[in-house]
């Protein structure tokens, strides 16, 4: 990363503060198991196991390449409550 520029000024990477992070990024997916072993059989770094949350559904936690952390649920905040 370029940390001459404005923009790099601003952004520090996981690796450079101990693998901490100060945001994350939570990605609902249809089947979160399906999800989990396809990340898992590619060698993606998983962080929180698939396990089945308090609040409903599944999820897991990884981080990406550049250490970078990542929620995947099935659980959708979202969704219009079923009827």
């Amino acid at each position: 990363m370029d940390n001459d520029s404005a923009w790099g000024q601003r952004i520090v990477q996981p690796d450079e503060i101990g693998q901490r992070e100060t945001q994350a990024c939570y990605v609902v997916v249809a089947d979160c198991a399906a999800h989990y072993a396809q990340a898992k059989s590619a060698g993606a770094e998983i962080v929180d196991e698939l396990e089945t949350k308090d609040y409903g559904g599944s999820g897991y936690g990884a981080r990406d390449p550049e250490g970078h952390l990542w929620s995947f649920g099935d659980y959708d905040p979202w969704a219009e409550p079923a009827a």
